[in-house]
């Protein structure tokens, strides 16, 4: 199946199973909506996660880019199913950043395979504003990395990439909030 393709289905499966209308939403960024995306549904399904897999692998894979991650607990199945997909055609270690460190062992914000300083992709399931993804971005930042991209699978359109890009980090949006309109 062409990427093409996967993208389709991806867009279909989102639709099916991450995507709801007619409700009260209350967003990460604490705004309302009447529509929501449960990516999760998606994420955990064997085939959205392949498909999630394929698509952003494709997405990043001629990047100069050391490692994936992104801010619990959103980006986590992205990160592991991307870098189970880059195997071992060209292999990307992931990480996850927590939203507080630990508090026990070693108190890591930063976990999984993290490399300070390397070039890194962050992901985001949806992305609103982009203000929980720059939780990310300063973690990484401090740890000495670089992040000059973020890809999210459904960007709602409501301020993220210009915020974003006031910060130096370009925006990719697998689809928008339009790819789902009634």
């Amino acid at each position: 199946m062409s990427i093409a393709a996967k993208r389709a289905r991806l867009r279909d499966v989102i639709r099916q199973k991450s995507f709801s209308t007619g409700g009260d939403f209350k967003l990460a960024s604490g705004a309302g909506s009447t529509f929501y995306f449960d990516m999760k549904k998606t994420m955990f399904d064997p085939e959205g996660a392949a498909l999630v897999a394929d698509v952003l692998f494709d997405t990043i894979k001629n990047d100069s880019v050391d490692q994936v991650g992104g801010l619990e607990i959103g980006a986590v199945p992205i990160a592991t199913a991307v870098a189970m997909r880059s195997w071992p055609e060209r292999p990307i270690r992931a990480f996850f950043v927590r939203k507080e460190a630990k508090g026990h062992g070693t108190n890591k914000l930063i976990d999984g395979q993290y490399a300070d300083g390397g070039n890194t992709i962050l992901f985001e399931d949806v992305t609103t504003t982009g203000g929980s993804v720059m939780k990310a971005v300063d973690a990484v930042r401090e740890r000495g990395g670089k992040v000059a991209k973020i890809v999210t699978i459904v960007d709602r359109l409501e301020g993220a990439k210009a915020n974003l890009a006031k910060e130096g980090i370009e925006l990719v949006a697998i689809f928008t909030k339009d790819d789902f309109a009634a």
